[in-house]
């Protein structure tokens, strides 16, 4: 029982991880996906960033919070330099 209660805070943290970001438009994932892919798939600097933001019209936050709710679903994965990599959509190959 007491292994079960403090697990809870983690599921719940774990969770909250794997939304989409609130405030974005139903689109937004999608979005997302072709705006990253017309960067080559990979998110390194602000030069990587700003055009997401720009073609999303998403917030650099939203796009950050994104950006964690696609680790968090293993749509994305962290490269050794801590830059990100998409791996859906077009960027799927």
């Amino acid at each position: 029982m007491t292994r079960f209660a403090l697990s809870l805070p983690v599921i719940g943290l774990l969770a909250a991880c794997a939304m989409p970001p609130s405030g974005v438009p139903a689109d937004a994932v999608t979005a997302y996906d072709d705006a990253v892919a017309s960067v080559g798939c990979v998110m390194r600097s602000d030069k990587d960033y700003l055009p997401v933001e720009l073609q999303t019209g998403m917030t650099r936050d939203q796009v950050l919070e994104m950006t964690a709710f696609k680790l968090a679903n293993g749509q994305a994965e962290k490269l050794e330099d801590g830059s990100v990599k998409l791996m859906t959509g077009a960027c799927a190959a």
